[in-house]
């Protein structure tokens, strides 16, 4: 299994996948559009998830269409109802063999980002493609979160550090929170056509929907947090200015990088 920070088993996931969902579905939807999945598309959802995603491919593809949708952990996935057309697997990408190959589609969403193996997957998942299929990747840039409005300089510096110090916890696991801004590349250097990318960012006011994702990742690796040196203290302080209206951030800008396999076009 791979050593994913955010462990999908703890009471936090539900939270996290909300506010996702909420935040960025929309954007990960019309990246996907830009493929012209539709009727017949056999799909690849990897990381699925709480399953919107995969549940809105199922609905893209149509009874003729199929989509395979995975994760380490699917209960979440699995417990929303889904079409026939729409299966839920358990499956470890950096170890398990893929449910199938030749995919019209293949899509990763913030799943990188977390793998040391994210170079080795990238090539999997583009292996998977038949010639002319697409895969679309989005991960964050976790580098590039400013602080648009504060009540003191202080709160700045306390949003600064704790955002860093998670960002160590996330290195310490294998992940590499600035991935986004290398998925190009990497997907050029793995032979892909026609590599294209948007980026997807907000502003998430303290109190508001999208800023509760510091919450809930805060509260979950509070204990990681404090072997770095950060006291409770200091951890309340900081949940506090996430529920205070004259503190706002960017989002995590989601950068959604569409990539296609060289070959005949997919007839689908």
């Amino acid at each position: 299994m791979s050593r994913y920070l955010f462990d999908n088993t703890a009471v936090q996931t539900a939270g996290r996948f909300s506010v996702l969902e909420a935040r960025y579905d929309t954007a990960s939807r019309a990246a996907l559009e830009r493929t012209g999945v539709g009727p017949g598309w056999r799909c690849l959802e990897v990381g699925g998830g709480g399953g919107s995603l995969g549940n809105w491919l199922g609905e893209r593809v149509g009874p003729d269409g199929e989509v395979a949708v995975t994760d380490i952990d699917p209960a979440r996935a699995a417990s929303r109802p889904t079409a026939a057309n729409v299966r839920v697997l358990r499956h470890d990408i950096t170890h398990d063999p893929l449910p199938g190959d030749g995919f019209d589609l293949v899509h990763a969403r913030l799943v990188l980002l977390h793998l040391p193996e994210r170079l080795r997957v990238l090539e999997l998942l583009a292996g998977a493609l038949r010639p002319g299929g697409w895969l679309v990747l989005e991960d964050f840039d976790c580098g590039w979160i400013p602080v648009l409005a504060a009540p003191d300089d202080n709160a700045v510096l306390l949003f600064e550090r704790l955002h860093a110090s998670l960002m160590a916890l996330l290195e310490r696991a294998g992940a590499e929170p600035r991935w986004g801004r290398q998925v190009v590349g990497a997907m050029l250097r793995a032979g892909l056509d026609e590599v294209t990318a948007t980026t997807y960012a907000e502003t998430w006011q303290g109190g508001g929907e999208g800023i509760g994702l510091h919450r809930v990742n805060t509260v979950q690796v509070a204990d990681g947090l404090a072997e770095l040196g950060v006291g409770s203290d200091e951890v309340a302080a900081f949940l506090a200015l996430l529920d205070d209206p004259r503190f706002v951030v960017s989002s995590y800008p989601l950068i959604s990088a569409l990539g296609r396999r060289p070959g005949e076009e997919s007839p689908r």
